[in-house]
C-alpha cells in the first residue's frame, strides 16, 4: 500500500511537472472589415506557425470573431492581431472578452495594418500603442534603432535599411517605449505637410513596446509584402516581439 501511495504522489508531481513545463499558446487573429485586405494573411500566419514550432510555443489561427469568449481564450497567453483591419469584433460582449483577457494579463502583438484594426475604439488604440493614420508609396527608407537591447532590435545595427510603407499615426499613447523610428528624412512623401502624423518624444515610431493594464503589447508597423515573411531579419524581428510578450525574455 506504502508503495502504491509514493507512485501515485511521483505520478501527480510528474503530472504537475508537465502542466509547468508545458509550451504557451497564441492566437493569431486576422479579422478584416469592410475595407482594403492586406494579401499577405497566410504568408504571416505561416511564419507565426513556423516559429513557433522552432521556439516552442503553440499556435492556432482563425479570423471568427466569435472566438472572444472567457472560455475560448482561456487556453492562450497572447493574442497575435497579424493584418487584422477595421472592425475586429461583432459585438460588445466580444469587446468585453478582449479587455478581460488583456486585464488578467494575457499580451498582445499586433503586426502592420492591426493599427487599423477598432478604428473608433479608444480602448483597443491605447492598448495597442497607436491608430493608424496614412502611410506614403512603399518605399526603401532608413529605421532608427532606437533600442538595441529589446529581444525585438537586439539583432539589429544602428539603423535598419528596409522598403516597406512608412506607417503614420495618430492617437499616440506617449507610455509606449519606441523600438524603431522612421528617418523621414529619407522617405518621398507628397502629403507630408497636409497630414505630417503624430510623434512620441520627438520621433516617429514604427515598433514599440509597453506595458498595459498588466499585458504586454508589442507592436511592429513592418512586415506588408507576402516575401518579408521568409526575411531572416524580419522573422528575428517579429520572434523577439513574441518572445517578450509571452514573457520567454526579458528586456
Amino acid at each position: 500500500m506504502k508503495r502504491i501511495h509514493l507512485l501515485t504522489l511521483a505520478w501527480l508531481g510528474l503530472g504537475a511537472l508537465s502542466l509547468l513545463a508545458a509550451d504557451p499558446r497564441v492566437l493569431v487573429y486576422q479579422k478584416n472589415g469592410k475595407g482594403f485586405v492586406h494579401d499577405n494573411l497566410a504568408a504571416s500566419a505561416a511564419a507565426i506557425r513556423e516559429l513557433g514550432r522552432a521556439n516552442h510555443f503553440g499556435v492556432e489561427v482563425t479570423s471568427d470573431p466569435a472566438v472572444f469568449t472567457d472560455a475560448r481564450l482561456a487556453p492562450f497567453q497572447a493574442l497575435i492581431f497579424a493584418n487584422s483591419n477595421n472592425e475586429a469584433f461583432a459585438n460588445e460582449d466580444q469587446r468585453a472578452a478582449f479587455q478581460r483577457f488583456i486585464r488578467r494579463g494575457g499580451g498582445f502583438v499586433g503586426i502592420h495594418s492591426s493599427t487599423g484594426s477598432e478604428r473608433n475604439w479608444p480602448y483597443f488604440q491605447q492598448l495597442q500603442g497607436a491608430k493608424f493614420l496614412r502611410h506614403p508609396p512603399l518605399q526603401p527608407f532608413t529605421i532608427a534603432v532606437l533600442n538595441r537591447s529589446h529581444p525585438a532590435t537586439a539583432h539589429l545595427g544602428a539603423t535598419w535599411s528596409w522598403t516597406d510603407e512608412c506607417y503614420l499615426f495618430t492617437n499616440l499613447n506617449p507610455a509606449i517605449t519606441v523600438l524603431l523610428a522612421a528617418d523621414l528624412t529619407t522617405v518621398k512623401d507628397p502629403k507630408r505637410d497636409a497630414s505630417p502624423g503624430e510623434q512620441v518624444r520627438g520621433v516617429y515610431p514604427l515598433a514599440w513596446c509597453h506595458d498595459f493594464e498588466g499585458a504586454r503589447v508589442f507592436y511592429t508597423a513592418l512586415g506588408h509584402k507576402i516575401a518579408y515573411y521568409d526575411d531572416p531579419t524580419y522573422r528575428q524581428h517579429l520572434l523577439g516581439g513574441i518572445r517578450w510578450v509571452l514573457k520567454l525574455v526579458e528586456k
